[in-house]
């Protein structure tokens, strides 16, 4: 299915800002859908379809060609839909619609006297111009399902009113504002909680999840008669956030639009919104929206005090291999046998790869690392290691990318193991040379070839019955840890690869 912006560039010529507009109307509408008890769709005016391959005589953009393409659907989640089923795509003409040519020639909001049915369902129409800078560049349909009777509490009232404002003001071109001032993931909704203020910040009307909110807060009383500003300050426990909350407040009460916010109070934490509502430029009072969080930030510091527990479990056991990487290297030196001192030199190479895992993981908020990073560490480890006996250079070629934790620590032993086996038998001392790790990634697997231009496999060589301790580990780590598959070949023109094979899909 097609995007509102791939939609309206290939049937419009339509700004880059207006575009811009059009998505921040769609940003905005849930609430509108919500308020309203109707689905909304936007609609962009069509061009005469061609007569013999002639374009007609209406441009695109002026609505005087009676039909209209959907680019977009919005459902309320406050009361049945008018339309079940998917409108984004469909193309409609006059005379059934010719409400939406009314609001885009004549710039106003247009209302069908009469239901019209859908679907065995009677529905009512309202077309409301969206315009910008004067301009309107598409129109909303608000359409109510009228099959469920429903009768007019002060809840309905509100939010009704609320939403005549609300399109009165995208008519006007003021909603929503050019500002960057819509979270969409986190804004409170009409059913969190909503407040109606009047022009001089009393509360008119406050739904039952609202009141609740407050009484969380430590307000004990009513609020409608109530200036919200004045009951809000007093409750916030932070000073600076109380008075940013009221400044917000009597912003919107201004006409100035604001982010949400979120303030502490009484053990309890609300995110607030404050939207002004100025219907043809005139001042409507505002509308002031509510969600109390406080089980959710519960649950997202238990979150943080488990990752910060995780991340701080990774750093000590990385200092504590750490501790048992020097230990084994003082021992090294102090051991006069050469086979001895070379078996504890390996041990200290392969606790040091675990330990530059377990220290990405404790900088790690998800555990997962970006296994790049790990390897170009380790990389200048096995240089190092290997400068005493050759001049040969390792390197990457392609990227890991980001992997879960019980994959990275086999992987990366997997790995040190078979670069150290290439430099360790591939090359005579003094031998030049290049080892390359190359790495191909994909949806469900992570191919490594690790190359080398050495002296190649011996004859009768068998990865199964190999004796190497190093490569002993490597065919462990593969078969029960990573469910993997391992494979040793000649390369030509000399040297050999070590093919590695990983699921992705597995962990």
């Amino acid at each position: 299915m097609s995007t509102l912006t791939e939609l309206v560039a290939e049937h419009t010529r339509l700004s880059g800002l207006a575009v811009d507009h059009l998505q921040r109307v769609v940003a905005e509408w849930q609430l509108l859908a919500d308020l309203s008890f109707a689905d909304f769709m936007i609609w962009i005016p069509l061009p005469d379809p061609p007569v013999d391959g002639v374009p007609g005589d209406a441009g695109p953009g002026d609505g005087r060609s009676g039909r209209f393409l959907c680019v977009a659907q919005a459902r309320p989640t406050t009361a049945p839909t008018a339309h079940p089923e998917d409108a984004v795509g469909s193309v409609v003409v006059e005379p059934e619609h010719a409400p939406l040519r009314r609001a885009m020639i004549d710039a106003r909001i247009c209302r069908e006297e009469d239901p019209r049915w859908h679907h065995g369902v009677p529905v009512r129409r309202e077309t409301i111009p969206v315009s910008r800078d004067g301009v309107v560049l598409a129109v909303l349909s608000r359409d109510t399902n009228l099959a469920v009777a429903r009768v007019p509490s002060p809840l309905e009232i509100a939010y009704l009113g609320a939403a005549a404002d609300l399109c009165q003001m995208i008519a006007d071109g003021t909603f929503p504002a050019p500002d960057p001032t819509v979270d969409t993931q986190t804004n409170p909704r009409v059913g969190d909680g909503l407040i109606r203020l009047d022009t001089g910040g009393r509360v008119v009307f406050a739904s039952p999840n609202a009141l609740s909110a407050y009484h969380r807060m430590g307000h004990a009383s009513d609020l409608v008669g109530a200036v919200l500003s004045n009951v809000t300050r007093p409750l916030v426990r932070d000073p600076f956030d109380g008075a940013e909350a009221v400044k917000r407040i009597r912003s919107a009460l201004d006409g100035r639009p604001s982010l949400r916010m979120e303030v502490e109070a009484g053990g309890a934490a609300l995110l607030l919104r404050a939207m002004p509502l100025r219907p043809r430029g005139a001042p409507a009072g505002a509308l002031v929206l509510v969600r109390d969080v406080t089980e959710v930030k519960r649950r997202d510091r238990a979150l943080l005090t488990k990752d910060a527990t995780i991340r701080e479990i990774h750093h000590r056991v990385k200092n504590n291999l750490q501790t048992v990487a020097a230990l084994l290297r003082l021992q090294s030196r102090r051991t006069p046998n050469l086979e001895a001192r070379k078996v504890l030199d390996e041990s200290v190479r392969r606790v040091t790869s675990i330990a530059l895992v377990h220290e990405t993981l404790s900088m790690s908020v998800d555990e997962r690392l970006n296994l790049d990073e790990v390897v170009d560490r380790v990389i200048p480890m096995m240089t190092d290691v290997a400068i005493a006996e050759s001049r040969v250079t390792v390197r990457r070629e392609g990227s890991f990318g980001v992997v879960p934790s019980a994959l990275a620590t086999p992987l990366v032993m997997v790995l040190t193991e078979l670069v150290h086996n290439a430099l360790a038998h591939a090359y005579a001392p003094g031998a030049r040379g290049e080892v390359v790790l190359s790495v191909r990634r994909s949806a469900g697997w992570l191919d490594v070839v690790v190359s080398d231009d050495g002296r190649g496999l011996p004859k009768g060589f068998s990865l199964e019955r190999s004796r190497g301790l190093g490569l002993q580990i490597v065919r462990t780590l593969v078969d029960s840890e990573l469910d993997a598959s391992l494979s040793m070949r000649p390369r030509e023109p000399k040297g050999t690869d070590a093919v590695l094979r990983v699921p992705l899909l597995r962990v």
